[in-house]
């Protein structure tokens, strides 16, 4: 109950994350003293703090330890639940990409802004890949009211879309990417371009799906970390991103 409730994972699913996080050597030796909690209860531990997005003092009296045991656990197991890059194979020519802009509540008003959620946030632009949809970048976070376009321009994002059909809304006109037809004054759109947009919508709908499941909070948490937030940087999700960007959250 509390995996399906904390997680959103079965139970079939969760048994197979801690084989793979063993297999990683999850449950290894540490360098210090026994862990308190077995690697069932740390695997769970980890993924309710991205999920929940609780604070680890949250978290603490949940799993009946301190919150500087919660951020060893969660420092220590992070990357063994990363998923690693993919890697296409070269024959692979008609790739489909989505992009999007996403806010992200963050405490920090140097990278935040008053946005129209009424919050201030960041504006984060993630790709995803449509087949999978499995992240494949996610730029730094800039201000909240900066328009997607803007955001991507200077996310740097477009380089590592070279030869790969990128897919965006409405927002994101003339950067270059497939965007839907738009209505012209006093002209309704044609019953091609009515069509294309609905295949469109289909299609693109998938990059919010991703931003709905569990895996999201690997990409919003470590972009709230105010320390390490900056502008024109790219972050690939996987093992190796997960150093620069891991810490205990600000409180």
């Amino acid at each position: 109950m509390w995996v399906e409730t904390f997680t959103e994972l079965r139970m079939r699913q969760f048994e197979r994350l801690l084989t793979v996080v063993r297999e990683r050597g999850g449950n290894g030796p540490g360098g210090g003293r026994p862990w308190c909690l077995p690697l069932a209860d740390r695997v769970l531990l980890v993924a309710a703090y991205y999920r929940t997005n609780l604070t680890m003092r949250q978290l603490a009296p949940l799993f009946g330890v301190s919150p500087a045991t919660i951020c060893r656990v969660i420092q220590r197991l992070r990357p063994l639940l990363a998923i690693e890059q993919a890697v296409r194979p070269d024959e692979v020519v008609e790739r489909l990409w989505i992009v999007d802009g996403t806010l992200i509540p963050v405490r920090d008003r140097k990278v935040g802004a008053s946005s129209r959620n009424y919050r201030f946030s960041a504006n984060a632009q993630v790709i995803i890949d449509a087949d999978t949809k499995l992240v494949i970048a996610a730029a730094r976070p800039v201000p909240g009211n900066t328009a997607d376009a803007k955001a991507w321009r200077d996310s740097g994002l477009a380089q590592q879309c070279q030869g790969v059909t990128v897919l965006g809304d409405g927002a994101y006109i003339n950067t270059g990417l497939v965007v839907p037809h738009r209505k012209r004054p006093g002209r309704a759109l044609l019953p091609g371009e009515e069509k294309d947009n609905a295949e469109h919508r289909k299609v693109r709908a998938r990059v919010e799906h991703a931003f709905a499941r569990p895996s999201r909070r690997a990409i919003d948490l470590p972009l709230r970390l105010a320390g390490h937030l900056g502008q024109g940087d790219t972050v690939i999700p996987g093992p190796e991103a997960c150093g620069p960007l891991a810490g205990p959250r600000r409180r």
